[in-house]
């Protein structure tokens, strides 16, 4: 057969309308500039690798196996698998969060649960409203459905609910398509770590009924306070509103490469999310994650974990204080694994390039906006990931380098 003929496919002829847009967006994940091996890493949002439990993960799988031989191999898995459920449906409950044993589906990370709401709400004529700044990676995903958002501002006390409820007004009044979806992260916001404050999640919810909205709930880190931690939006009500959808996920806790993660939802949404997540599984690493949950005390790997992330941040905050300007500014966070930083007057994705030279990195803050000019003057640091001797050398290199553009200006 002559191979000229296979010449003239041109396999993008034959995607959907749907994807070809989506294709037009930045490729998922490659915003962030290739770090070298040997720079301090306060751009990783990853755990603490101390506060991994690798031994109890590694004692958890050979005890699965052992005992249920190839089972957990299967498509069906284990037992345990129904276990992890069953673990995660009696936290809901005992953080009113949950009624029904029917409102919980397990995905594989909390971004599958986020992509799989968005593919059974969103269609391309849909307005989704998000916080400005946020997490970059749900845009992504957001992007690959909708081009209509609508941003709103996040201040040292979380979402800006009266800027909101401004926008939403105005919006209705001259008859503009109203958000069906909101997608928010209220407690220790990434990349800001600021804490939504009651009032605000009161007066979100409220908005929520007035507009005709949903509420897609992302608690990533609601388990990493470091002194108390703070009712979710699907709590306000009991976990009754089939308004909130709310994403959990043991990435920020346990560990993520596991890719446990689920979503709380009235039955009907969660009777749909299953419909197109099928049997998208992961049954080993759900079984192992059942498992490690069977033999191990959660509440006291929290209990140190919160301590360590406590003791990081407030280390990282006060070496800010010692090497940063007076000009610069930041939020203190309750909770979470990041510090967003404001430098006034600096491009901080310029400035990267100096400090990657220095051997320091952290992450520009244009990545967690929609109009990324909004945030060309802050960076988002990590104190989760690198070692306390690290944070201590990273800020000082930091701050050479802040130092050196800032009496330039």
């Amino acid at each position: 057969m002559n191979g000229k003929v296979f010449d003239r496919v041109n396999p993008e002829s034959f995607f959907s309308k749907d994807i070809k847009p989506a294709l037009q967006n930045d490729p998922p994940g490659e915003w962030m500039p290739k770090i070298p091996d040997d720079c301090i890493r306060l751009s990783s949002g990853y755990p603490d690798p101390e506060l991994v439990p690798v031994d109890e993960l590694k004692n958890s799988v050979m005890k699965l196996l052992e005992e249920e031989k190839d089972l957990p191999l299967h498509y069906l898995g284990s037992q345990k698998v129904e276990d992890l459920k069953s673990f995660i449906q009696n936290l809901m409950v005992d953080r009113s969060m949950l009624n029904d044993n029917d409102e919980v589906l397990i995905t594989s990370g909390a971004c599958q649960g986020i992509d799989l709401i968005a593919r059974t709400l969103m269609d391309d004529e849909t307005v989704v409203a998000v916080e400005a700044p946020t997490y970059m990676e749900a845009l992504e995903i957001f992007q690959n459905y909708t081009k209509h958002f609508i941003s709103v501002e996040v201040d040292e006390h979380g979402l800006r609910t009266n800027r909101l409820e401004a926008l939403l007004a105005d919006r209705k009044r001259k008859g503009l398509k109203l958000p069906r979806v909101l997608y928010t992260i209220p407690t220790f916001q990434n990349p800001t770590g600021t804490t939504m404050t009651e009032e605000r999640r009161k007066h979100l919810m409220k908005l929520a009924v007035e507009y005709d909205f949903l509420v897609i709930e992302d608690d990533a880190y609601g388990e990493v306070y470091f002194e108390q931690g703070m009712k979710s939006l699907k709590s306000l009500c009991g976990g009754a509103d089939p308004r909130v959808l709310y994403v959990g996920s043991l990435s920020k806790v346990v560990a993520p490469g596991m890719r446990i993660g689920w979503v709380a939802a009235d039955q009907v949404f969660i009777r749909a999310l299953a419909w197109f997540k099928k049997d998208l599984d992961q049954p080993f690493a759900q079984a192992s994650m059942g498992s490690f949950l069977e033999n191990v005390d959660l509440e006291k790997h929290f209990t140190n974990l919160r301590k360590v992330y406590g003791d990081k941040c407030d280390l990282l905050l006060s070496e800010l204080e010692k090497h940063l300007p007076d000009s610069v500014s930041w939020y203190v966070p309750k909770g979470g694994y990041f510090v967003w930083v404001k430098v006034p007057g600096v491009d901080t994705s310029k400035l990267l390039e100096d400090a990657v030279e220095v051997g320091v990195s952290y992450v520009p803050g244009k990545y967690f906006f929609l109009n990324q000019e909004e945030g060309l003057e802050y960076l988002r640091l990590s104190f989760s990931y690198a070692s306390e001797g690290d944070i201590v050398e990273g800020v000082k290199r930091l701050g050479k380098v802040i130092w050196a553009v800032v009496e330039d200006l």
